[in-house]
């Protein structure tokens, strides 16, 4: 290996990788030189400035000025890591965490000045108590004004309702008119209405973070505006019963300094009104009117359903506020589809989300709809500093896939740019690019890369050994001195590949549009009531019982060894054969390439993707039966991003468990599997390749304290009429390790992954031994769960018929292997289907631990038993379904 030293062997070398990145060949020239002497020079041009408070970072141009495709910049990679080893490397690589936390501005509580230690001390041993407060604020009041207390915060004190009782609020502040009890520990209903209704002129109530709202959440708000019917703010969201008092709260008129019930109408000096994520349901309102508000200019009505009010009817509202020239808004959303129909109807508005009209009116419609907020990290001061950085790292990374000659690396690798390159932030707009590029200094082409930062495409050939990771940066517009740089974190993805809900990743994108979506969605399989297929008066074709032996070629080694019985023998011509059992997928090129005749049995159906590609599967079931119970609800990312979202936000705004697993379309054995409730990961983990987004069952049940699941093997004689039959074993596959939903055991796949023959020990259990422990554990009858389980996979195929009828071939017949898993009620979840070669393939695999001891004759019997029950219509070892 010689290292490059001349441009034209750079460009040899390179040329493919260099297209692929899209990089202007008037600047090849110029990386080469940089690449050559490791020059970083992009310090000389930009610098880096903090925005949002400090919780994200900018780069701007300090240069005078950089014409568009004028210079090209390296930008070092901070961080390179397969997603599995990011926890264990943030733990044990010197330095890594701390440099990830800063550069994700995710430490900013880790640097404050804490003084001696003792002040933080002081504040836990001496907070006041409830009672104590409430003296401090009654002798306020009585200096001050005549009403008493009107305004109380009683925060995050531990009251619980007999704490609340024995405060007596309404005899020692019957004047109060906004109440916070945030934080707390009352748990009844009663108690709230019994004591509290007792405050006439209450208008606002913060009850959030207390457990009466989870043992209440369905009635809770209605009781209690029956209680204060001149209540305006319930925990932060305005009630049906909003006036001006609301309003001027969020207008920052009212508040504890001035509470706002004298009776004077003081929203006339209002002229910025923030009324987000305040679940306003209709905007047509007496106190929201240019009368009450004439010198309204800016108003933000992000995040509210208003849902009462239609599109023109809000239009019209707005229109009649002469100052109005600032709005945010959900877009989509109330307002209408497009942010060029909203300026059309509100001509005087100047800016919409932030952005000039003018601007807005040179743009594309796609590109104006996602000015959206930033989705800014958070978290708790008591988090590591690593679980900070492994919940914000989905902001910042970055992705491309390994190859060499003969595959693909299965596992992608993940990167985070270095502080200059992460602090580009993202604009429909850019002004610069970036790609990642691998620079082969030796120009030894003996692997390769997918790039995969939008979409994955094949790259050329690079180096195994001597590679450098870098990302390229270079300006696509002029820009100019202060002039902020941004790239498109998007590039290439229009919305025909939902680019819109992949900004969610990003940014705050209006909740209720995908909400609305979801509903729709889950209407829709509400909606389905399946009917067992009426079966014709088709019928298998005549089996080759009077011909002996019957020829079998096959590609799969076991079972050549294993299939002995005398009806069959073993060919090695695929023209000879009476029966084809083959690994490889068999279509028409196939079918002419290798002369596969039409009198052939084979073992495979037509259209079986419908069952074995796991997005097909989802679809397939949804189609038939809607959602069943036994089916988690399930996304495929590629087509129904939006409902996948909206389902989110629902489960997050009843306070449910929101962790999910992605599963690649077609890949086995757990590979680009992936555990998160994190929905910028669920977005980004697209980039790797098509996925489906499936509920995770947080609550399995657990054999041992560890999770488990059983591959049932099915037996397909016939399509039409539906002839299948259930093998009398099943794999019991266990994890290594006992189950936890701990974060950090979300990254270990011996926790909640059971296959392993390929990592991590086999640790698998014959199915008696199973049965037999699995009753004394649980005090159950295992004859009760195989039956719901029997069920479930009779339901599984029936739909298959049901919507994909053109699966009925003569001269097919096969086996499946299907994948289940129970809860904690024991009841069937169903995972996978898996298509003949993988399920001989998996037989062979796993028959010691199943079989025990003579796994060999066992195996023997096992091949000669389907095989003799899929063409002999024999059923020894086998149960019809």
């Amino acid at each position: 290996m010689v290292e490059i030293k001349y441009y034209n062997d750079f460009l040899q070398v390179h040329s493919m990788l260099l297209a692929a990145t899209g990089l202007p060949q008037s600047l090849y020239p110029q990386l080469f030189r940089k690449l050559s002497s490791e020059t970083f020079d992009a310090g000389e041009f930009f610098q880096i400035e903090p925005s949002e408070d400090g919780r994200q970072r900018k780069l701007i141009q300090t240069s005078d000025f950089m014409p568009k495709n004028s210079n090209v910049f390296l930008v070092d990679h901070a961080w390179t890591f397969r997603l599995s080893d990011a926890p264990k490397q943030l733990e044990e690589v010197p330095g890594l965490v701390e440099r990830m936390a800063s550069l994700m501005c995710v430490d900013a509580d880790c640097h404050e000045d804490g003084g001696d230690g003792n002040e933080d001390l002081a504040d836990k041993d001496g907070k006041m108590t409830a009672e104590e407060i409430l003296e401090i604020e009654i002798c306020k009041a009585k200096e001050l004004s005549n009403d008493g207390v009107q305004w109380l915060e009683l925060e995050e004190l531990n009251i619980d309702d007999a704490n609340l009782l024995a405060l007596d609020l309404p005899t020692k502040c019957p004047n109060l008119v906004a109440l916070s009890l945030l934080g707390n520990k009352i748990e009844k209903v009663e108690t709230v209405l019994e004591e509290i209704s007792k405050l006439k002129n209450l208008r606002a109530l913060w009850l959030n973070d207390n457990p009466v709202l989870k043992n209440c959440a369905s009635n809770m708000e209605e009781a209690v505006l029956q209680a204060f019917p001149n209540l305006e703010i319930f925990n932060s969201h305005f009630t049906c019963n909003y006036g001006e008092w609301a309003l001027g709260f969020c207008g920052e008129i009212y508040g504890k300094d001035n509470p706002g019930n004298d009776g004077e109408e003081q929203l006339q000096n209002i002229t910025s009104l923030d009324l987000s994520d305040r679940c306003i349901h209709n905007l047509n309102n007496k106190a929201f009117s240019p009368l009450k508000l004439p010198h309204l200019s800016h108003l933000n009505i992000r995040g509210n359903p208003i849902e009462e009010n239609s599109v023109p009817e809000l239009l019209e509202i707005l229109k009649k506020f002469p100052s109005l020239n600032s709005l945010e808004v959900d877009i989509p959303g109330p307002l209408g589809e497009s942010a060029l129909e909203i300026l059309d109807s509100l001509p005087n508005i100047f800016l919409l989300n932030g952005t000039k009209a003018t601007k807005i009116f040179d743009m594309d419609k796609h590109v104006v709809d996602s000015v959206l907020q930033p989705r800014l990290p958070e978290w708790n001061p008591d988090d590591p500093l690593a679980d900070r950085v492994l919940n914000a790292m989905w902001l910042y990374l970055m992705t491309y896939r390994l190859a060499d000659e003969e595959k693909i690396d299965e596992t992608s690798v993940w990167y985070v740019m270095d502080e200059l390159g992460s602090a580009l932030r993202h604009s429909d707009v850019p002004n610069f690019q970036v790609a990642p590029f691998l620079y082969m200094r030796d120009g030894n082409l003996s692997s390769a890369v997918s790039e995969s930062l939008c979409s994955p495409c094949m790259l050329p050939p690079l180096i195994q050994l001597s590679i450098l990771s870098f990302s390229i940066l270079w300006p696509t517009q002029d820009v100019e001195k202060g002039d902020e740089c941004t790239r498109d974190f998007l590039l290439g993805i229009g919305e025909d590949k939902q680019r819109s809900a992949r900004l969610t990743a990003w940014f705050h994108t209006p909740k209720n549009y995908f909400i609305k979506g979801y509903e729709k969605h889950y209407q829709k399989l509400q909606s389905k009531h399946f009917t067992p297929p009426s079966m014709g008066s088709l019928k298998p074709s005549s089996l080759l019982c009077n011909k002996n032996p019957l020829r079998v070629y096959t590609d799969i080694p076991h079972v050549q060894e294993f299939l002995t019985r005398p009806e069959f023998s073993i060919t090695s011509e695929p023209k000879e054969a009476d029966i084809l059992w083959t690994s490889m997928q068999v279509d028409e090129e196939t079918r002419k390439a290798v002369g596969i005749r039409d009198d052939q049995y084979i073992n495979q159906f037509p259209h079986e993707a419908c069952l074995v590609m796991k997005h097909h599967l989802a679809e397939t079931m949804q189609e038939a039966h809607g959602a069943p119970e036994w089916l988690q609800p399930t996304y495929d990312l590629v087509s129904h991003l939006t409902e996948l979202i909206g389902d989110y936000y629902v489960r997050e705004r009843k306070g449910l468990d929101n962790l999910w697993i992605l599963k690649p379309w077609n890949m086995a054995r757990t590979i680009d599997t992936t555990i998160t409730s994190n929905l910028s990961a669920i977005i980004r983990l697209m980039e790797t390749g098509p996925k489906i987004c499936q509920k995770y069952i947080e609550h399995p049940s657990l054999f041992r304290g560890k999770k488990f699941d059983l591959r049932y093997i099915v037996l397909v004689r016939s399509i039409n009429p539906l002839d299948i039959f259930l093998a009398d074993v099943f794999w019991v596959r266990l994890s290594n390790n006992a189950y936890s939903l701990d974060k950090r055991s979300l990254y270990e796949y011996e926790t909640h992954f059971t296959v392993m023959n390929y990592r991590g020990v086999l640790n698998h259990l014959q199915t008696r031994e199973f049965v037999k422990e699995f009753e004394q554990e649980h005090q159950v009858k295992w004859s009760d769960i195989h039956q719901r389980i029997r069920n479930m996979i009779r339901s599984v195929f029936e739909a298959a018929v049901a919507v994909h009828p053109e699966m009925h071939s003569p001269k097919s017949r096969a086996i499946y292997g299907v994948d289940v898993m129970l809860d904690s009620s024991f009841c069937p979840k169903l995972l996978e289907v898996t298509y003949c070669p993988d399920c001989s393939r998996a037989c062979t695999y796993d028959m010691e631990p199943v079989f025990g001891e003579g796994a060999e004759f066992k195996g023997r019997d096992f091949f000669n038993n389907v095989f003799g029950c899929l063409f002999l219509n024999e059923t020894t070892n086998v149960a019809p379904l």
